[in-house]
């Protein structure tokens, strides 16, 4: 398995057996949803692929109301020992991503020089922005008593009573702080590499997108050319023949 939104559904049963619904709840409140991509469809599917493997099974259901039946689910033994060697998999071993940043930067000689520095000019600023943003987030949610995020059906362990939000709960949040303080200290420094120092070579570059784009709109002309003359012949022709 490799859904990040199947490890968190293992995690949140290992933590107490709850239904769908409190999970995708508590995702929420505790912003995992901006490092697990959540979709309610997409939970479902993948809790009913979890109990059809196993790895979840139904401890009870319940109605409250005209609420619709909830299905509250547990976490069986071959469900606890897939999330601790998946979670073992994950932080020990290093694997290969392919964000889409990384896939812009091979492909830059598409654009022009002037064109791709004005375009990481606007990232930086974005990622400034964003940074400003998670490190205000953060603080303000480390000054909050847990008690005050704990869900309406949530108990929290006597060690958590009264304690503010612990950095553990919080540490997705520091990584993605870094990766993008990482990558605006790289895209800023590209930019002063391309504009001061010329790199590339810049010339090269400019020289290399300009001829492809000439060689590319030399290739487009001539597909119209056919059907023009082709109508003038028709026409002519016609006119011809009347």
């Amino acid at each position: 398995m490799s859904n990040p939104l199947a490890l968190a559904v293992l995690a949140l049963s290992f933590e107490r057996p709850m239904h769908p619904y409190e999970m995708a709840a508590l995702l929420k409140q505790r912003h995992k949803h901006e490092s697990i991509k959540l979709r309610y469809g997409s939970l479902y599917t993948v809790i009913d692929m979890l109990h059809a493997r196993g790895l979840i099974a139904p401890l009870e259901t319940s109605r409250g109301g005209r609420r619709p039946e909830r299905t509250v689910y547990t976490l069986t033994q071959e469900g606890r020992a897939q999330l601790r060697d998946w979670m073992r998999d994950l932080l020990g071993n290093p694997a290969k991503e392919f964000p889409q940043f990384e896939a812009g930067l091979s492909l830059l000689p598409v654009l022009p020089p002037d064109e791709a520095v004005a375009l990481l000019r606007e990232r930086a600023a974005r990622l400034a922005e964003t940074i400003a943003q998670m490190a205000a987030q953060m603080s303000d949610i480390a000054a909050v008593d847990l008690s005050t995020l704990a869900g309406p059906d949530e108990q929290l362990p006597p060690p958590l009573l009264g304690q503010k939000f612990p950095p553990i709960f919080m540490v997705e949040g520091e990584y993605r702080r870094a990766l993008l303080t990482t990558e605006l200290t790289f895209v800023n420094d590209l930019v002063r590499r391309i504009t001061e120092e010329g790199w590339g070579p810049v010339e090269l570059w400019r020289d290399i997108q300009g001829m492809c784009e000439a060689n590319y709109r030399a290739r487009m002309e001539p597909r119209h050319e056919p059907a023009r003359t082709t109508g003038r012949r028709a026409r002519a022709g016609g006119a011809t023949r009347s």
